[in-house]
């Protein structure tokens, strides 16, 4: 009797606990289940704004790859530009796509608006790859622009090792530009070795030093 008493005991225990928890178990595992599929579904919809926003990407460098747009295809990139940037602001290809947004500026001989929003990028990404990119740009930009102590400036700092041999490059072309021909000349040997060290392909270099003259000066003294 007393096992039996203690079975009818545990059984009127199960049947307490469960009137008490069941609909809270029911309720977690109902949650436990909407949260896994949510998650499916999170991840799924991630994977379709990745797909969107290459695709519309994509489209912006299709329609931009010439370097001169006509007047109904500027509008069409700078919307391309706005929509990417506006449904998929946090990701890559917004970045880029602001990259693409700035030298469209500059086809238009917008070179405020450009410089802008290639020192934005840099300071949103600073230190990272595509930052790095804008910083690159936004130096070359401002040599060509006769700011070359401004572009020795934004090199300082924000540019990754990745892209050290086209920064060493771009040092080279503002310290050109300032006259200080053996400091240019010094920045671009640094930029191609850098880039043999890297495996990295580094085009007009080695023509820049040949046409600065320095090589046979030396072998000429």
């Amino acid at each position: 009797m007393a096992e039996l008493r203690t079975e009818e005991e545990q059984v009127e225990a199960l049947k307490r606990w469960w009137k008490e928890n069941g609909l809270s178990l029911i309720a977690g595992v109902v949650i436990a289940g909407a949260g896994v599929l949510g998650w499916n579904a999170w991840q799924g919809y991630q994977e379709n704004q990745a797909t969107a926003a290459s695709m519309r990407y994509q489209q912006l460098i299709n329609l931009t790859a010439g370097n001169d747009l006509d007047e109904a295809q500027l509008p069409q990139a700078r919307a391309l530009v706005e929509e990417i940037v506006d449904a998929h602001g946090k990701t890559l290809y917004a970045d880029l796509a602001r990259l693409v947004d700035a030298r469209l500026a500059v086809t238009q001989g917008d070179l405020a608006g450009a410089r802008d929003r290639l020192q934005a990028l840099a300071d949103a990404d600073s230190g990272g790859y595509v930052g790095g990119l804008a910083r690159l740009r936004l130096a070359r930009l401002l040599v060509a622009d006769n700011d070359a102590e401004a572009a020795l400036t934004a090199l300082e700092s924000g540019v990754p090792e990745a892209l050290a041999a086209q920064r060493a490059e771009v040092r080279g072309d503002a310290l050109h530009a300032l006259e200080r021909r053996e400091d240019a000349a010094a920045a671009w040997r640094e930029a191609l070795a850098l880039a043999e060290a890297n495996d990295q392909p580094l085009y007009g270099v080695q023509l820049k030093l040949d046409n600065l003259g320095l090589e046979q000066q030396v072998l000429d003294s």
